[in-house]
């Protein structure tokens, strides 16, 4: 593998979209080959894992969970939202409490159904829904399912309406969603005040780097890249021990695994492995990545990702 080759992981501030980051990202490593793993709203700040080079080739088998921490205000609905858009009504709060407010947080914990805001960059007929939004056109999204694995009330300000949140949840999820349900749910309109993301794709805020600092030197440059195996450690894992069966992989050819050469993951989370069990990541003699498999059948493996295929 060349250098450029791995994971970057932003301190994305707020005010920037991710694209400008990408685009910043591909201006200091010389490369087009540049992808993030998952948006952030310009107003969001936090955790924004950039692929380099052939690692956008493994964003898809990254961990589909995000973890963020926010505030929600109640008593008030904006057309995007958040506080970003237009007020567009004005409620009194009902008399709450944490116990209260933990009865309405249960609605939306687990597997639900939720509708994304209309200013969002969901596709509509070859369209982002915001340019839409912002002609002024009707339209409802469809909604769909989305996981909240956990949504932890850490706070209650009642003087202020507002309530800070943990919310750890599957690739997909609204948190301006989240406040807008959660608004009609309690009868008196929510929206988002402000969101950071802590935890990304199996990246979390102490890996991250600020985009001043990566590119102050070259070596600061190669340092910020991370290898793939450590966001990718949620896999199992086979270890080629031979030089032919190295080959056979970058020819695009099935294996029979070995048993001694299988490594199951260490997966903490149910979800985690539920998502990922039929994938497999592959390694060479020299413990360095050379693909993604996908179980065929018991111990025969098909390539799914080949780095430097021949033939």
């Amino acid at each position: 593998m060349n250098r450029h080759f791995g994971f970057v992981v932003l301190e994305k501030p707020a005010g920037i979209t991710s694209h400008d980051c990408v685009k910043q990202l591909r201006r200091i490593f010389e490369t087009k080959r540049i992808g993030h793993a998952g948006t952030l709203d310009p107003s969001v700040t936090g955790v924004l894992p950039i692929a380099i080079g052939n690692a956008t080739r493994l964003i898809p088998y990254l961990k589909p969970t995000k973890t963020y921490i926010g505030t929600i205000e109640l008593g008030k609905r904006t057309n995007t939202d958040d506080l970003e858009g237009l007020i567009i009504e004005e409620k009194e709060i009902p008399q709450l409490n944490i116990s209260l407010l933990n009865e309405f947080l249960d609605s939306f914990r687990g597997t639900i159904q939720q509708r994304p805001p209309n200013f969002s960059s969901v596709h509509i007929k070859g369209e982002r829904a915001y340019k839409k939004a912002r002609r002024g056109e009707a339209f409802e999204l469809p909604s769909k399912n989305v996981n909240i694995q956990r949504l932890k009330l850490l706070n209650w300000d009642k003087s202020n309406g507002r309530l800070e949140l943990y919310i750890s949840c599957s690739s997909g999820t609204y948190i301006r969603s989240l406040a807008r349900d959660l608004g009609i749910r309690i009868g008196c309109g929510a929206v988002l005040v402000n969101l950071r993301r802590i935890e990304s794709s199996g990246f979390n805020e102490k890996q991250a780097s600020n985009i001043k600092d990566i590119e102050a030197n070259e070596s600061a440059k190669i340092n910020s890249i991370i290898n793939p195996i450590i966001p990718l450690a949620h896999l199992s894992r086979v270890e080629l021990t031979q030089e032919k069966d190295n080959q056979y992989w970058q020819t695009g050819r099935k294996l029979i695994i070995k048993k001694d050469t299988y490594l199951e993951a260490n997966c903490i989370d149910e979800y985690d492995l539920k998502s990922s069990q039929n994938f497999v990541l592959v390694l060479d003699q020299k413990k360095e990545i050379i693909g993604i498999g996908e179980w065929e059948e018991k111990l025969t493996l098909k390539p799914k990702v080949v780095f430097n295929a021949k033939g």
